[in-house]
């Protein structure tokens, strides 16, 4: 069955494959209404444990993916199997492609100025007919002033790419007042794009270590949160287990 959802830790997560969730937020851009879209990876289901009001949140939005091989592991340990992982990065790029080929329009929103700059260089330098309806760094002060600029540039997607979870309970207060068909947490993907970082080789991202990489990367900032958070979730989901064998028997 595809376009189901699976429970998973409290939050409901969508079991498509990556080429079932481009096409359906791309069905989003002509509805007239405001959709969200936000990715689950190790870290943010350590968070969201911890935090009802970010469970609920992300609970509300209109598709919530599997980020991480992680989760797409812990699902199958828990009977709930998603297919595949829906990696955010490389929907971003998937949805950039689909908005130049169907004349759509794009903004992006995070990161440093001169990233976020380059973000939208490399991107219209990958797809010609690509609209960039705007950009605009992460460090704004004042929410009304950002949410003019993108109302007035009147783009189909906004790829917000702050940090989490920032993106998510800022993007969930304000969705309503951008008037965006389409809206996707993006994460650090704009610094990938603009070449301040260097995705993990393809044998590391098929085996669920690219977060050794990562660390590999920046050790002094990454070391917490992935020798922390990945014990953290591995102990979630033996706890999880445990606690619900028979959502695995049956």
């Amino acid at each position: 069955m595809t376009g189901h959802r699976v429970e998973l830790f409290g939050v409901p997560v969508d079991a498509l494959t990556m080429n079932e969730a481009v096409d359906r937020i791309r069905t989003w851009v002509n509805t007239g209404f405001e959709h969200q879209h936000v990715s689950l990876n190790a870290a943010k289901i350590v968070e969201l444990t911890r935090d009802p009001s970010l469970a609920e949140l992300i609970g509300a939005c209109d598709l919530v993916s599997a980020d991480g091989k992680s989760v797409v592991w812990a699902s199958r340990v828990l009977g709930r199997p998603l297919p595949e992982r829906v990696c955010g990065i490389d929907l971003m790029e998937r949805l950039v492609e689909a908005a130049a080929q169907d004349r759509h329009s794009v903004f992006l929103l995070g990161a440093r100025p001169e990233v976020v700059a380059r973000t939208a260089k490399v991107l219209k330098e990958r797809h010609p007919d690509l609209m960039v309806a705007g950009y605009h760094h992460g460090y704004w002060q004042n929410d009304d002033e950002v949410i003019d600029v993108i109302r007035a540039a009147h783009p189909d997607y906004l790829f917000l790419g702050i940090p989490s979870p920032k993106k998510e309970y800022w993007l969930n207060a304000h969705l309503a007042d951008l008037k965006v068909p389409v809206a996707i947490r993006v994460g650090g993907s704009f610094d990938v794009v603009a070449g301040l970082y260097r995705r993990a080789p393809r044998w590391m991202q098929d085996r669920g270590l690219e977060w050794m990489w990562r660390l590999s990367q920046e050790p002094r900032r990454m070391w917490k949160r992935y020798l922390y958070g990945n014990s953290a979730f591995i102990a979630l989901v033996v706890r999880e287990r445990l606690r619900r064998p028979q959502a695995v028997s049956g």
